[in-house]
Protein backbone atom coordinates (compact mmCIF):
# COMPACT_ATOMS: atom_id res chain seq x y z
CA UNK A 1 0.00 0.00 0.00
CA UNK A 2 1.19 3.50 -0.53
CA UNK A 3 1.86 5.32 2.94
CA UNK A 4 3.67 9.19 3.74
CA UNK A 5 6.22 7.84 6.12
CA UNK A 6 8.48 10.12 8.14
CA UNK A 7 12.00 8.51 8.78
CA UNK A 8 13.31 11.96 10.47
CA UNK A 9 11.72 15.11 11.91
CA UNK A 10 11.77 18.65 10.08
CA UNK A 11 9.68 20.41 7.40
CA UNK A 12 7.41 18.78 5.27
CA UNK A 13 10.12 17.59 2.99
CA UNK A 14 11.09 14.57 5.30
CA UNK A 15 7.39 13.14 4.24
CA UNK A 16 8.30 10.87 1.71
CA UNK A 17 5.55 8.42 -0.28
CA UNK A 18 6.40 4.68 0.16
CA UNK A 19 5.35 1.48 -0.42
CA UNK A 20 4.68 -0.46 3.36
CA UNK A 21 2.27 -3.68 3.19
CA UNK A 22 -1.08 -3.81 4.29
CA UNK A 23 -1.35 -4.16 8.00
CA UNK A 24 -2.50 -6.97 9.92
CA UNK A 25 -5.13 -6.36 12.84
CA UNK A 26 -4.22 -7.73 16.34
CA UNK A 27 -6.77 -8.95 18.16
CA UNK A 28 -8.40 -5.83 19.07
CA UNK A 29 -7.71 -3.87 16.35
CA UNK A 30 -9.62 -3.26 12.64
CA UNK A 31 -8.21 -2.58 9.58
CA UNK A 32 -9.77 0.37 7.45
CA UNK A 33 -9.30 0.72 4.09
CA UNK A 34 -9.09 4.70 4.26
CA UNK A 35 -11.02 6.93 1.72
CA UNK A 36 -10.38 10.57 3.32
CA UNK A 37 -7.42 11.67 6.19
CA UNK A 38 -8.09 14.73 7.72
CA UNK A 39 -5.00 17.30 7.64
CA UNK A 40 -4.13 18.66 11.10
CA UNK A 41 -1.81 21.00 12.68
CA UNK A 42 -1.51 17.56 15.46
CA UNK A 43 0.52 15.79 12.04
CA UNK A 44 2.66 19.29 11.52
CA UNK A 45 3.78 18.93 15.33
CA UNK A 46 4.25 15.39 14.68
CA UNK A 47 6.49 15.80 11.74
CA UNK A 48 8.65 18.54 13.17
CA UNK A 49 8.84 16.51 16.82
CA UNK A 50 7.18 18.97 18.65
CA UNK A 51 5.21 15.62 19.55
CA UNK A 52 7.31 12.36 20.42
CA UNK A 53 6.31 9.56 18.21
CA UNK A 54 8.98 6.04 17.27
CA UNK A 55 10.53 6.50 13.90
CA UNK A 56 9.55 5.70 11.14
CA UNK A 57 6.45 6.96 11.35
CA UNK A 58 3.31 7.44 9.38
CA UNK A 59 1.60 10.43 9.63
CA UNK A 60 -2.36 11.45 10.19
CA UNK A 61 -4.86 11.15 13.00
CA UNK A 62 -7.69 11.38 11.43
CA UNK A 63 -9.28 8.96 8.79
CA UNK A 64 -12.59 7.29 7.41
CA UNK A 65 -13.84 4.64 5.35
CA UNK A 66 -14.55 0.78 5.60
CA UNK A 67 -13.78 -2.03 7.62
CA UNK A 68 -11.86 -4.57 6.02
CA UNK A 69 -11.11 -6.84 8.70
CA UNK A 70 -11.30 -7.14 12.24
CA UNK A 71 -9.06 -9.00 15.06
CA UNK A 72 -10.65 -11.86 17.35
CA UNK A 73 -11.58 -10.07 20.01
CA UNK A 74 -13.31 -7.34 18.17
CA UNK A 75 -16.99 -6.82 18.26
CA UNK A 76 -18.09 -3.54 18.19
CA UNK A 77 -16.95 -3.43 14.47
CA UNK A 78 -17.57 -5.40 11.66
CA UNK A 79 -16.32 -5.88 8.04
CA UNK A 80 -18.14 -3.18 5.76
CA UNK A 81 -18.83 -1.03 8.39
CA UNK A 82 -18.50 2.93 7.61
CA UNK A 83 -16.18 4.08 10.21
CA UNK A 84 -14.42 7.07 11.60
CA UNK A 85 -11.47 7.67 13.96
CA UNK A 86 -8.90 10.06 15.11
CA UNK A 87 -5.94 10.22 17.69
CA UNK A 88 -4.54 6.80 16.17
CA UNK A 89 -1.39 7.35 13.89
CA UNK A 90 -1.56 6.20 10.67
CA UNK A 91 -3.99 7.57 8.59
CA UNK A 92 -1.72 9.08 5.89
CA UNK A 93 -2.17 5.49 3.39
CA UNK A 94 -4.34 3.81 1.74
CA UNK A 95 -5.14 1.48 5.18
CA UNK A 96 -4.73 1.79 8.48
CA UNK A 97 -4.89 -0.95 11.65
CA UNK A 98 -6.97 0.93 14.53
CA UNK A 99 -7.81 0.02 18.06
CA UNK A 100 -11.45 -1.06 17.59
CA UNK A 101 -12.26 0.83 20.16
CA UNK A 102 -11.68 4.23 18.75
CA UNK A 103 -13.79 3.52 15.81
CA UNK A 104 -16.75 5.74 15.76
CA UNK A 105 -19.84 4.02 13.15
CA UNK A 106 -20.26 6.51 10.66
CA UNK A 107 -24.34 7.57 10.32
CA UNK A 108 -26.36 7.80 7.38
CA UNK A 109 -26.78 11.19 6.61
CA UNK A 110 -22.93 12.02 6.72
CA UNK A 111 -20.37 11.12 4.21
CA UNK A 112 -17.06 9.45 4.80
CA UNK A 113 -15.73 12.85 3.41
CA UNK A 114 -17.75 14.86 5.93
CA UNK A 115 -16.34 12.53 8.37
CA UNK A 116 -12.94 12.72 8.23
CA UNK A 117 -13.41 16.43 7.90
CA UNK A 118 -15.03 16.68 11.04
CA UNK A 119 -14.20 14.10 13.67
CA UNK A 120 -11.25 15.77 14.95
CA UNK A 121 -11.84 19.26 14.92
CA UNK A 122 -15.60 19.18 15.14
CA UNK A 123 -14.96 17.28 18.37
CA UNK A 124 -12.41 19.89 19.50
CA UNK A 125 -14.75 22.69 19.36
CA UNK A 126 -17.13 20.56 20.74
CA UNK A 127 -15.42 20.35 23.92
CA UNK A 128 -13.98 23.69 24.25
CA UNK A 129 -17.73 25.30 24.49
CA UNK A 130 -19.16 22.62 26.21
CA UNK A 131 -17.04 21.07 28.72
CA UNK A 132 -13.73 23.54 28.93
CA UNK A 133 -15.33 26.43 29.31
CA UNK A 134 -18.92 25.50 29.04
CA UNK A 135 -20.71 28.67 26.88
CA UNK A 136 -23.80 30.05 27.84
CA UNK A 137 -25.74 32.75 26.11
CA UNK A 138 -25.27 36.16 26.72
CA UNK A 139 -21.87 35.82 27.25
CA UNK A 140 -18.97 36.43 25.22
CA UNK A 141 -16.01 34.84 23.55
CA UNK A 142 -13.25 35.65 21.44
CA UNK A 143 -12.05 33.52 18.79
CA UNK A 144 -8.67 33.27 17.43
CA UNK A 145 -8.31 32.08 13.76
CA UNK A 146 -12.33 32.05 13.18
CA UNK A 147 -11.51 31.15 9.75
CA UNK A 148 -9.74 27.94 10.50
CA UNK A 149 -10.67 24.48 10.25
CA UNK A 150 -11.70 24.53 14.21
CA UNK A 151 -12.24 27.90 14.37
CA UNK A 152 -15.64 28.11 11.97
CA UNK A 153 -16.88 25.39 13.67
CA UNK A 154 -15.87 26.73 16.93
CA UNK A 155 -17.65 29.78 15.51
CA UNK A 156 -21.12 28.05 14.85
CA UNK A 157 -21.54 26.30 17.99
CA UNK A 158 -20.85 29.27 19.84
CA UNK A 159 -23.42 31.40 17.99
CA UNK A 160 -25.83 28.36 18.11
CA UNK A 161 -25.72 28.47 22.18
CA UNK A 162 -26.48 31.93 22.07
CA UNK A 163 -22.95 33.08 23.01
CA UNK A 164 -21.86 36.49 21.37
CA UNK A 165 -18.68 35.86 18.97
CA UNK A 166 -15.78 38.10 18.88
CA UNK A 167 -13.61 36.58 15.74
CA UNK A 168 -9.89 37.35 14.71
CA UNK A 169 -9.29 36.97 10.88
CA UNK A 170 -6.71 37.73 9.19
CA UNK A 171 -8.18 39.05 5.51
CA UNK A 172 -11.29 40.16 4.53
CA UNK A 173 -12.08 36.86 2.78
CA UNK A 174 -11.83 34.88 6.07
CA UNK A 175 -13.75 37.69 7.46
CA UNK A 176 -16.45 36.85 5.43
CA UNK A 177 -16.31 33.37 6.09
CA UNK A 178 -16.12 33.62 10.04
CA UNK A 179 -19.77 36.31 9.12
CA UNK A 180 -21.83 33.83 7.90
CA UNK A 181 -20.69 31.21 10.22
CA UNK A 182 -22.23 33.29 13.06
CA UNK A 183 -19.90 35.34 14.38
CA UNK A 184 -20.94 39.00 15.62
CA UNK A 185 -17.83 41.43 15.29
CA UNK A 186 -14.98 40.53 12.92
CA UNK A 187 -11.26 41.64 13.96
CA UNK A 188 -8.89 42.21 10.47
CA UNK A 189 -5.41 41.47 13.26
CA UNK A 190 -3.63 42.13 10.24
CA UNK A 191 -5.02 45.66 10.22
CA UNK A 192 -6.12 46.90 13.79
CA UNK A 193 -4.59 45.69 17.04
CA UNK A 194 -7.02 42.67 18.43
CA UNK A 195 -6.63 43.66 22.36
CA UNK A 196 -7.46 47.66 21.60
CA UNK A 197 -10.35 46.57 18.94
CA UNK A 198 -11.93 43.93 21.84
CA UNK A 199 -11.94 45.90 24.58
CA UNK A 200 -13.53 48.95 22.42
CA UNK A 201 -16.01 46.58 21.66
CA UNK A 202 -16.97 45.07 24.81
CA UNK A 203 -16.89 48.52 26.53
CA UNK A 204 -13.57 47.60 28.54
CA UNK A 205 -15.30 44.93 30.35
CA UNK A 206 -13.42 42.21 28.90
CA UNK A 207 -14.47 39.00 27.13
CA UNK A 208 -15.79 35.99 29.45
CA UNK A 209 -13.63 33.51 27.17
CA UNK A 210 -10.74 33.39 24.62
CA UNK A 211 -10.29 30.16 22.34
CA UNK A 212 -6.65 30.62 21.29
CA UNK A 213 -4.95 28.31 18.75
CA UNK A 214 -1.94 30.82 17.73
CA UNK A 215 -0.02 30.78 20.74
CA UNK A 216 3.16 32.73 20.92
CA UNK A 217 2.27 35.81 19.25
CA UNK A 218 -1.52 35.99 20.92
CA UNK A 219 -1.10 35.08 23.98
CA UNK A 220 -0.47 37.97 26.27
CA UNK A 221 -2.82 40.24 24.10
CA UNK A 222 -5.53 37.48 24.58
CA UNK A 223 -4.73 37.72 28.68
CA UNK A 224 -4.90 41.84 29.09
CA UNK A 225 -8.89 41.34 27.00
CA UNK A 226 -10.62 38.50 29.50
CA UNK A 227 -12.60 39.75 32.33
CA UNK A 228 -11.83 39.21 35.91
CA UNK A 229 -11.99 35.61 36.49
CA UNK A 230 -12.29 35.10 32.92
CA UNK A 231 -10.65 31.61 31.31
CA UNK A 232 -8.31 31.44 28.11
CA UNK A 233 -8.47 28.43 26.35
CA UNK A 234 -5.06 27.64 24.80
CA UNK A 235 -5.88 24.17 22.79
CA UNK A 236 -3.24 24.86 20.15
CA UNK A 237 0.33 27.13 18.82
CA UNK A 238 0.22 27.16 15.10
CA UNK A 239 2.38 30.58 15.91
CA UNK A 240 4.98 28.69 18.11
CA UNK A 241 5.45 27.76 21.78
CA UNK A 242 4.37 30.53 24.24
CA UNK A 243 7.16 31.76 26.29
CA UNK A 244 7.35 30.33 30.34
CA UNK A 245 5.65 33.12 32.45
CA UNK A 246 5.18 33.61 35.72
CA UNK A 247 1.61 32.38 37.09
CA UNK A 248 1.48 35.17 39.56
CA UNK A 249 0.47 37.06 36.29
CA UNK A 250 -2.92 35.78 36.47
CA UNK A 251 -3.70 36.84 39.68
CA UNK A 252 -2.39 39.92 38.45
CA UNK A 253 -4.67 40.24 35.63
CA UNK A 254 -7.58 39.27 37.44
CA UNK A 255 -7.17 36.15 39.25
CA UNK A 256 -7.83 34.38 35.51
CA UNK A 257 -7.87 30.71 34.51
CA UNK A 258 -5.24 29.65 32.01
CA UNK A 259 -5.60 25.93 30.50
CA UNK A 260 -4.20 23.41 27.83
CA UNK A 261 -6.90 21.18 27.29
CA UNK A 262 -6.05 18.16 24.40
CA UNK A 263 -8.60 16.01 22.83
CA UNK A 264 -7.15 12.96 23.71
CA UNK A 265 -8.38 13.59 27.40
CA UNK A 266 -12.11 14.89 26.49
CA UNK A 267 -12.55 11.61 24.78
CA UNK A 268 -10.55 9.49 27.11
CA UNK A 269 -13.18 6.39 27.83
CA UNK A 270 -14.80 4.42 24.74
CA UNK A 271 -18.13 6.09 26.24
CA UNK A 272 -17.50 9.74 26.17
CA UNK A 273 -15.83 9.56 22.20
CA UNK A 274 -19.25 7.98 21.20
CA UNK A 275 -20.78 10.21 22.78
CA UNK A 276 -19.30 13.20 21.80
CA UNK A 277 -18.73 11.99 17.77
CA UNK A 278 -22.55 11.10 17.82
CA UNK A 279 -23.35 15.38 19.10
CA UNK A 280 -20.74 16.59 16.42
CA UNK A 281 -22.79 14.46 13.35
CA UNK A 282 -25.64 15.01 14.88
CA UNK A 283 -24.98 18.61 14.66
CA UNK A 284 -24.40 17.78 10.71
CA UNK A 285 -27.54 16.02 10.00
CA UNK A 286 -29.83 18.55 11.44
CA UNK A 287 -28.15 21.61 9.67
CA UNK A 288 -26.68 23.13 12.73
CA UNK A 289 -22.86 22.30 11.52
CA UNK A 290 -21.68 23.68 7.95
CA UNK A 291 -18.24 21.95 7.10
CA UNK A 292 -15.92 23.53 4.56
CA UNK A 293 -13.51 21.04 3.05
CA UNK A 294 -11.85 23.91 1.37
CA UNK A 295 -9.16 21.73 -0.29
CA UNK A 296 -8.55 17.81 -1.41
CA UNK A 297 -5.03 16.52 -2.34
CA UNK A 298 -4.07 13.43 -3.32
CA UNK A 299 -1.96 11.33 -0.93
CA UNK A 300 1.32 12.01 -2.69
CA UNK A 301 0.64 15.88 -2.14
CA UNK A 302 0.88 15.33 1.25
CA UNK A 303 3.88 17.63 1.38
CA UNK A 304 2.37 20.61 -0.22
CA UNK A 305 -0.87 20.01 2.09
CA UNK A 306 1.38 20.85 5.13
CA UNK A 307 2.63 23.95 3.15
CA UNK A 308 -0.60 25.11 2.89
CA UNK A 309 -1.58 24.64 6.12
CA UNK A 310 1.25 25.69 7.95
CA UNK A 311 1.10 29.15 5.57
CA UNK A 312 -2.04 30.61 6.92
CA UNK A 313 -3.24 30.07 3.37
CA UNK A 314 -6.40 27.93 4.11
CA UNK A 315 -9.21 28.23 5.80
CA UNK A 316 -11.59 25.10 6.89
CA UNK A 317 -10.35 21.57 6.38
CA UNK A 318 -7.77 20.04 4.10
CA UNK A 319 -8.25 16.18 3.12
CA UNK A 320 -6.04 13.55 1.82
CA UNK A 321 -7.58 11.32 -0.68
CA UNK A 322 -5.55 7.69 -0.45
Amino acid sequence: MKAIQIKSTGGPEVMELVDLPVPQPKSNEAVVKIKAAGVNFIDVYNREGRYKAPLPLVLGQEGAGTVIAVGSEVRGAAVGDPVAYTMSLGSYAEYAAVPAERLVKIPSGVSERDAAAVLLQGMTAHYLVYDTFPLKKGQTALIHAAAGGVGLLLVQMAHNLGARVIATVSTDEKAKLAREAGADDIILYTQADFETETKKLTSGKGVDVVYDSVGKTTFDKSLNVLRPRGMMALYGGSSGAVAPFDPLLLTQKGSLFLTRPSLGNYIATPQELQQRAGAVFGMIREGKLKLRVEHTYPLAQAQQAHRDLEGRKTTGKLLLLP
